[in-house]
């Protein structure tokens, strides 16, 4: 974090990055002093609405954080920053958004918790854009042109008026990572998972001690309960870039018993403050992630540390515990959304645990779309394998052609999970 005073004084010379958060209501005109070096800028946090109209004098600008400040419009200008590649306002009060907002190298666009009603036709016209986070508006469709978008890998949509799911949507070559949940055209379907039975325990006869972690939806802490020790996850309530907290809670119920899933033990009850919130068995220490999440430039790959290796025995028992986790979601109608490295908890001998549902949404298994769906989150496994696949010495000869199939171009040459597994399993 920088200060006004450092960039008033001259001391940030040659920075790539700058991070001001001092309850700016006016862009500091000083900024373009950085015009030669300047790559990032976040000025999240602070009381803005608009921004300056000379502000593709920062030429050199890939990046733009405005998150939490007062803009009710996506500025204009953005559109005219040549190298701009990310832009991330969320949590703002923007309701519009034009045309002219879009850079034309646009690759990652953060909108989540505003309230667009309309997106712009030109969003379909943007073809680098890879990540697209629109969670917490208020759209009613997505526009048609869209269907072009045919790098775009990761779209959250959840918590939004939207009345379908629009064909091309499952259909798009490279989508791999989709939220939906919270929407009018998957309610009753939602209505449904969240009636699932869950046990119930009471609050009183929880005792919190240390915390544990804390994510984008809700914070986890160890707890003793009838004589043992579990982990106690309390929703946030609010909207978080995935979707709603609730759909989360209702998924990790739903998924059921399975040795590669976080048993879920019961739901909080007569929280003093009506927080929801579940109980699970507590993961043994040994385990950890298997990757970091993406970085800026990496967009949608995960982050591995260096060095990071697998023996072929574990490399397969991740894959496989992953895959029959995964098959058992989708014959119950839980898409998981965010199938990754870094949503995944390993140990010695390949042990492995699939968390993290904030990005869950529902479907009918027996329904027309179920299929597509289904294959679009293979693709997601099929870039783990890879990942996994490049980390390993001696991997079978026989993944490197079920991990062409599982990201096969053509959604329906891909294998469903339930095969996969099954193959796995075999080795």
């Amino acid at each position: 974090m920088h200060t006004l005073e450092q960039l008033r004084a001259g001391a940030l010379k040659g920075v790539r990055r700058l991070q001001l958060a001092c309850g700016l209501s006016e862009f500091p005109r000083e900024i373009f002093e950085l015009a030669d070096t300047l790559e990032i800028l976040d000025l999240s946090g602070n009381a803005l609405s608009s921004l300056p109209d000379d502000l593709p004098r920062l030429h050199k600008l890939r990046i733009i954080f405005c998150s939490d400040n007062r803009f009710t419009e996506l500025p204009a200008v953005l559109g005219a920053c040549a190298a701009l590649t990310m832009v991330g306002f969320k949590a703002n009060r923007i309701r519009t958004m034009p045309a002219a907002s879009l850079p034309p190298q646009l690759r990652w666009l953060v909108l989540t918790g505003n309230e667009i009603e309309q997106l712009p036709a030109e969003l379909g016209r943007r073809p680098m854009l890879q990540k697209l986070m629109l969670a917490g508006n208020r759209l009613r469709a997505l526009p048609a042109e869209m269907a072009q978008l045919h790098r775009l890998e990761l779209l959250r949509i959840a918590a939004n008026q939207l009345t379908e799911l629009p064909a091309w949507l499952p259909a798009l070559p490279r989508l791999t990572w989709l939220a939906y949940a919270g929407n009018p055209f998957c309610a009753e379907r939602e209505l449904a998972m969240e009636s699932a039975p869950a046990a119930g325990i009471a609050w009183d006869a929880l005792r919190l001690e240390q915390k544990l972690g804390e994510g984008a939806s809700g914070v986890i802490h160890r707890a003793a309960y009838g004589g043992e020790h579990v982990a106690v996850k309390l929703f946030k309530g609010a909207m978080t870039s995935d979707g709603s907290p609730l759909c989360e809670m209702a998924a990790c119920i739903s998924a059921g018993a399975h040795p590669n899933l976080i048993p879920v033990l019961g739901q909080v009850e007569h929280h003093p403050d009506g927080a929801h919130g579940l109980v699970m068995s507590l993961i043994d220490p040994e385990f950890r992630n298997l990757a970091g999440p993406p970085s800026l430039d990496s967009c949608t790959r995960d982050m591995y540390e260096d060095g990071k290796r697998f023996g072929a025995d574990a490399m397969l028992a991740i894959a496989g515990g992953i895959a029959s986790a995964a098959a058992q979601l989708h014959r119950r109608g839980i898409m998981h959304g965010d199938l990754y490295g870094h949503n995944i908890l390993h140990c010695e001998q390949g042990r492995t645990l699939l968390g993290d549902f904030g990005a869950a949404s529902f479907y009918d298994p027996a329904g027309p779309a179920a299929a597509q769906l289904q294959r679009l989150e293979v693709r997601a496994f099929g870039f783990l394998l890879e990942e996994l696949m490049a980390r390993c010495d001696g991997a079978p000869p026989f993944l490197a052609p079920l991990q062409a199939a599982c990201v096969h171009a053509d959604s329906a040459a891909r294998p469903l999970f339930a095969d996969i597994a099954l193959l796995l399993a075999k080795g």
